[in-house]
């Protein structure tokens, strides 16, 4: 998802927690791994990724490989947050993770099946036509973005952070008014609260959409590589399970087109597999 050791490992940690952590709670163990389930580690809470209505992107995607595998599946659910690895696949609860960052050290990766940007979101006609950080027109703006994740390190570089709304990366209060950070953030752009927000743009995009008010999603594409602000996405597995991760990269190959139209359908910021470009959608 380029830098130190610690601090990419802890940034890829950050990098899709747009939920806040609850405690781990305990789950009783299967009592045998049977073939006919796919056994998905998701979070019950997590729009646009995931949720208990098994209604988010990544809840599809698991739907796919579900298919082409001709199984069921079977969810355990936790919020992302600290623990989520080591009380999911860790403790053999689930076999498989939809959406973790390539470049992790707790997990296996497949191969990436899509490569994504943070985005810069404002209310359309406020600030168009920013696609950069350095843009003049953003010094003094309040600037909406979550603690600890790359960006924040860009806008000190910048001399941004003075008007910086940094949001906790964790909900730890139990009657919060929105389902994610994230959300959280949206809905202070569109109230006014802040001028902007610098988010993952897989969820930027779908929230932004949800608002209820205009809103233009610019993937930073321009940004220098370090601080790192695009990341590929794979599926984890446990580091040993080799078998395992090549029968998911066959699937990712063969169901490649099927998954594109999924990530699209959610608005999803979708980029070349290098350089600094969007990736162009298939012709109708």
């Amino acid at each position: 998802m380029t830098r130190s050791r610690i601090s990419r490992g802890f940034a890829l940690a950050l990098l899709l927690i747009s939920a806040g952590a609850r405690p781990a709670f305990a789950q009783s163990l299967p009592d045998l791994v049977t073939t006919d389930t796919l056994r998905v580690c998701g979070d019950p809470g997590n729009m646009p990724f995931s949720q208990r209505k098994e209604d988010g992107f990544e809840n599809r995607i698991a739907a796919i490989i579900a298919d082409e595998l001709k199984v069921k599946i079977r969810y355990y659910w936790l919020t992302q947050g600290p623990g989520f690895v080591r009380n999911t696949l860790g403790t053999g609860l689930c076999d498989i993770i939809i959406g973790s960052a390539a470049g992790g050290d707790l997990v296996q990766h497949s191969n990436p099946y899509y490569r994504s940007a943070y985005t810069l979101v404002t209310r359309t006609g406020e600030l168009d036509g920013v696609t950069r950080l350095d843009d003049p027109k953003l010094k003094g703006k309040s600037i909406g973005v979550i603690g600890g994740t790359p960006p924040v390190n860009r806008m000190g570089e910048l001399g941004l952070v003075s008007a910086m709304k940094a949001y906790a990366p964790y909900q730890l209060d139990p009657a919060r008014k929105h389902q994610t950070i994230a959300a959280e953030v949206i809905a202070d752009l569109a109230e006014k609260r802040i001028d902007a927000a610098i988010l993952w743009g897989p969820a930027a995009g779908w929230l932004a959409k949800q608002s209820g008010v205009p809103m233009t999603v610019v993937p930073l594409l321009q940004e220098p590589d370090r601080p790192p602000l695009t990341f590929r996405i794979a599926l984890g597995v446990r580091l040993e399970e080799n078998d395992w991760k090549r029968t998911l990269n066959t699937i990712l190959r063969k169901r490649r087109a099927d998954i594109e139209k999924v990530l699209r359908d959610y608005d999803v910021p979708l980029l070349e597999e290098e350089g600094s470009k969007l990736l162009e959608a298939p012709s109708p």
